[in-house]
């Protein structure tokens, strides 16, 4: 794989695993309901649900653009188009204030960690962003088999340890997760650091030609 390219991925993905969505949302709500332990059942029950998602996307990006090539570049460009627009919303959005420890009742391991494996599995936003997304650092003179592979692995591990830390941060600082304002200013954080990787891969396309 270019390493070059890996180093870009590795960052925006470390970027982005950190951004509150569906899989963070449910992760911290359950570690203040229930603590770290379900927070960490759902976590994991998630990365599965994330994992099967990211390799039908690869078995379906290796066989598309074995079949189209020509529209590598299109999908490329759509891809930091849509990042950007992702960076916008985040910015828009309140980061996650909602959030709260509404269920007080507790809750088996094995329920949460099917909760999480549904709700990644069934999250149809994040087919079109992998679709989006991945295609960007695939360098299009080698295999993209194997550079698919290093990036699921990749971005597996890195979700596995930011959700895992958002669960065990929201179990043991409750309070602290709670604060609409600290939210609202991690959503800004990352959202301009993803604006910010959507213009790089523009401007890197242009100069590249």
């Amino acid at each position: 794989m270019n390493p070059h390219l890996y180093l870009a991925y590795c960052l925006a993905v470390a970027i982005l695993v950190v951004m509150p969505g569906p899989v963070v949302t449910l992760v911290v709500a359950n570690s203040l309901s229930h603590g770290s332990r379900a927070g960490i059942a759902t976590v994991a029950g998630a990365s599965i649900g994330n994992a099967i998602l990211l390799v039908g996307t690869a078995i379906g990006l290796i066989a598309f653009f074995a079949w189209l090539s020509e529209v590598f570049a299109i999908v490329r460009w759509a891809g930091a188009f849509y990042l950007i627009w992702l960076g916008i919303k985040a910015w828009r959005s309140q980061g996650g204030s909602a959030l709260a420890a509404a269920q007080v009742a507790p809750r088996s391991l094995r329920s949460v960690f099917v909760h999480g494996f549904l709700v990644a599995l069934t999250n149809p936003k994040a087919i079109l962003f992998y679709i989006a997304f991945l295609p960007q650092f695939i360098d299009a003179r080698l295999p993209s088999g194997p550079q698919l592979l290093v990036m699921i692995g990749t971005m597996i591990l890195l979700a596995l340890i930011s959700d895992g830390a958002y669960a065990l941060l929201a179990g043991h600082a409750r309070s602290w997760f709670a604060t609409p304002g600290r939210r609202r200013t991690q959503s800004r954080i990352s959202a301009a650091l993803l604006i910010g990787v959507g213009c790089g891969l523009l401007l890197a396309r242009n100069g590249s030609g």
